[in-house]
Parts: C-alpha cells; structure tokens; sequence
C-alpha cells in the first residue's frame, strides 16, 4: 500500500480517442497515495471488432490497450507504457502468426532488456494487463494484480487472473526460487507474484526468467467476439479491491446505457472506488485511472439494449 496523503487528490486526468470503430477513454486520479502512477481502464466497443481499428504500427489489423501499473517508482511502468507493444510486434511469433507466444516473448524479452539497459540501479516494477484485438479474437496477456474484463450480453468475463504470492501455482514458483510467502507478500514485501521489473527477485542465475521468485511471464488467455461481446475494462487494482469484475460491469453496462459518455463513466467509477478517508486497510486509496471512447456510443446503447431486449 505505501504512504499515503492526509487528503485525497482527487483531480482527474481523462482523455478519449476514436476511430471508426473503436470507442475508448481514459481517466486518471491520484487519490491517496503520495507517488502517482498513471495506470488506465479502457471501455471498447466490440460491435465491430473484426473490421480494422485503433492500429499498431507494425500491424493495421491489430488494436492494443494496456494498463501498467507501477510500484517503488514510475520508471519500469513508463518504458513498458513505450515499449512493449513494439516488442511484442518484432517478435518471430507475431511474424508467424503465434500470437499468444507473442506476447509471453514480448513480456520476457522487454523484461530482460530493462535488466540489462539498468535494471541494477532502478528497484521499481510494475503489473502489466495487455489487450491485443486481431482476426475477431481478444488476446490477453497478464502479469500482476490488475486485470482485464469483457462484458458478454451483461455478464462479466475475466480475461486475465490476478496474480497474488497466495495463489498456489504462485507460491509453488515463490517457494522453488528460494522465496517465501509472509502476510501474502513476496518475501513478505511484495503484493503481487508477476510484474514486469522488481530485478531483486530476479537475481537466481540458475533459473529461467519464468522460474524466478517473480516472473514477468504473462498468462495469456483468447477468446472469439461475438455479437454479444460489448465492452472490455481493463484497471488497476485500486478498482478491484473494492468492486467484483461484475459490480464494474453493471457500474458502466447501466450508465453507458443511459447515454453517459465512456470517459465519463470512467470517472465515475474512479470516484466510487475512492474511499471517503484512508482507515479502510487500504481498499479504496490506491491511485486510478480509465480510458473510454465516444463515437459510437449510440450504436453501443442500441447494442447494449438488444442484448436486454429492450425497445
């Protein structure tokens, strides 16, 4: 959790983008903690997810959306933020059409980049949830505790899993390094068992970079869209700490229904999960961030309805 402020900072940061067929925005708050980092929700309309949208440089038929949120410092979350996408791009997996290994390669090859430019010096890390949308499925890559969920006709999908030190595929790794597990902390320090970063629990020349006490080797889970695939989030903790993946669902599903622009909804939901004071062991203070799109937000309510039945 860390130091926190005697007042919450409660000015947003949001922002929103488009194209022909994606909806996204995003909005950032501070809230208790004194170091920002800036980390992201991304509300996507899925109506059209097969045609070309938002692109990656090196792929026009391909969108990608991340949140990175960062801890002991801002400085791995900013080059993954910068970097990762080109990464998983210039893989060989990516030019052969393996995405999913795509990904893991990109995670771990980006990861010992940073070991070897000045992973020595710096001690931040960061989680890291990546959506990639290509060739009508959802790909999504995850290492740490923030997370990435899809709504199917009003119901919640989880796309990634939270990795915690207390998850028991976790603490078999944790355990095999030479770590341990204390007050579900990695050696009792760490909240999460995968991250991008964090080089001090990396340092065992006798294992693999997935086999470290903590590994930024994502788990990647695919899925095909659908007609009733409508939004994705993807958050930091500091929203799932304090609301299920279906109370986020419903939280937007309802507001962007109604005609609320997703950027809005994306502040709102900020606003919900900031907890009143900072005597809550911690739920509700962690810094947040959402990103939402409003081009077609009309097409998306008249998508919404339909999977409701309502007229």
């Amino acid at each position: 959790m860390g130091q926190t402020l005697s007042e919450p900072i409660t000015s947003k940061t949001t922002a929103s983008c488009s194209n022909d067929l994606y909806n996204i925005g995003s909005s950032s708050m501070q809230g208790w903690r004194i170091s920002f980092v800036f980390v992201n929700i991304y509300l996507i309309d899925m109506e059209d997810a097969h045609v070309h949208l938002l692109e990656l440089e090196d792929d026009p038929l391909a969108a990608y959306f991340a949140v990175f949120d960062g801890h002991g410092g801002s400085h791995v979350a900013k080059l993954a933020s910068r970097y990762l996408h080109k990464q998983i791009s210039e893989t060989e997996a990516y030019v052969q059409g393996r995405i999913s290994d795509a990904l893991i390669d990109g995670f771990l090859e980006l990861d010992e980049k940073m070991l070897e430019d000045d992973g020595a010096k710096d001690v931040s890390g960061s989680t890291a949830v990546v959506v990639l949308i290509k060739d009508n499925c959802i790909y999504c890559a995850n290492a740490g505790d923030s997370r990435a969920v899809v709504s199917v006709a009003g119901k919640a999908l989880n796309l990634s899993t939270d990795h915690k030190p207390s998850n028991e595929e976790e603490s078999k790794r944790i355990f095999a390094a030479g770590g341990w597990v204390e007050f579900n902390r990695v050696n009792g320090n760490l909240a999460l068992s995968r991250a991008l970063g964090d080089f001090t629990f990396k340092s065992n020349k006798n294992l693999s970079a997935r086999e470290q006490i903590v590994t930024a080797c994502p788990e990647v889970e695919l899925c095909t869209i659908t007609d009733e695939h409508e939004f994705i989030i993807l958050a930091c903790d500091g929203i799932w700490d304090v609301m299920s993946s279906q109370e986020v669902i419903d939280f937007c599903r309802q507001r962007l229904e109604a005609g609320i622009s997703p950027d809005l909804v994306c502040e709102k939901l900020i606003d919900k999960c900031l907890a009143p004071d900072c005597d809550l062991n911690g739920i509700g203070c962690d810094n947040m961030t959402g990103r939402s799109q409003e081009d077609y937000l009309l097409q998306f309510r008249n998508n919404i309805k339909f999977h409701c039945n309502l007229k």
